[in-house]
């Protein structure tokens, strides 16, 4: 008989997926998506709600594998038939297996499978194994191993493919970018404090640079701040920016603009945003002083 952790090797190695045309990557990017939310203690139970934090998370990764496909990603798909390698049970609203995919709310995960989850070397095993299985193009391959920080030893296929290794490096390069500060901030809009992340498409807003990083080259998350589309547009137009304390100052003579009251950015001046809880993930005031002077004194 399989040791316990060998065994589930061995069904999530043999998963069922559609291989028409290109395979479908949903089940194994799912699964490292959940590998990540383990690893950062967001797990602590056998219980997995189909939520718009998972969703933003398994979103995030999808640009690495979004040329296969053509059709926009959709969770419910992955979520709800990963049941067949009895790794879960999906749930609906009242806490009951269904076999209806667009009821399903949370999955019961197997005790057992959960257990073996908590084992970091497990993980990384997991992680190596889906990665090998299920992602045969080079560049998929490299990005995802250097995402899951994992060493595959086969990566002498890419010298023939650097230019496509440097997309899968970016994109990369971006999703941790948007993994490190978009939740710092619990999905919500520093500078207007709206949260919205819906199962489907995942969180609202963006991660957005401090010091752009075409000219700083740095993701550190203390160069990054969670904004919606709008908010992030005018931040980048250097239309508002922040004093060291955090409270919002604006280009008044830049703009112009009319609506709702609670809309308006000129109402917003004057106001401390909504930080991380976590005092070391607040923007560095190094590059606020570098946005102040280069974004809001103008072109």
């Amino acid at each position: 008989m399989l040791p316990t952790s060998d065994k589930w090797l061995a069904v999530l190695g043999r998963m069922r997926i559609d291989r028409k045309d290109n395979p479908a990557p949903h089940k194994p990017l799912l699964l490292l998506t959940v590998i990540e939310m383990v690893e950062r203690g967001l797990l602590g139970e056998p219980f997995l709600p189909l939520s718009g934090e998972l969703s933003f998370r398994f979103l995030t990764l999808w640009p690495v594998v979004a040329a296969r496909r053509n059709q926009p990603p959709e969770i419910w798909l992955p979520f709800f038939h990963l049941k067949t390698s009895g790794i879960w049970l999906p749930l609906d609203s009242a806490g009951i297996p269904t076999e209806e995919r667009r009821r399903v709310v949370a999955a019961k995960m197997n005790p057992e499978f959960f257990d073996c989850l908590l084992n970091p070397e497990f993980r990384e095993r997991l992680r190596v194994l889906l990665i090998d299985v299920y992602f045969s193009d080079p560049a998929e391959r490299a990005a995802l191993a250097e995402f899951a920080d994992v060493q595959l030893g086969q990566f002498g296929e890419m010298r023939d493919e650097i230019e496509r290794y440097k997309v899968a490096h970016r994109l990369v390069r971006e999703a941790r970018f948007r993994l490190s500060v978009v939740p710092a901030y619990d999905y919500t809009c520093a500078l207007t404090g709206y949260r919205l992340v819906t199962a489907a498409a995942g969180s609202i807003v963006d991660a957005a640079h401090i010091h752009q990083f075409a000219n700083s080259r740095n993701n550190d998350p203390r160069n990054g701040i969670a904004l919606s589309k709008s908010a992030h547009w005018t931040f980048d137009q250097g239309l508002w920016s922040l004093t060291d304390d955090y409270r919002v100052i604006l280009a008044k003579d830049r703009f112009r603009e009319a609506g709702p009251p609670p809309l308006l950015l000129a109402n917003l001046e004057g106001e401390r945003i909504h930080l991380p809880k976590r005092k070391e993930l607040w923007p560095d005031q190094r590059h606020l002083d570098w946005h102040r002077r280069n974004k809001l004194a103008g072109p």
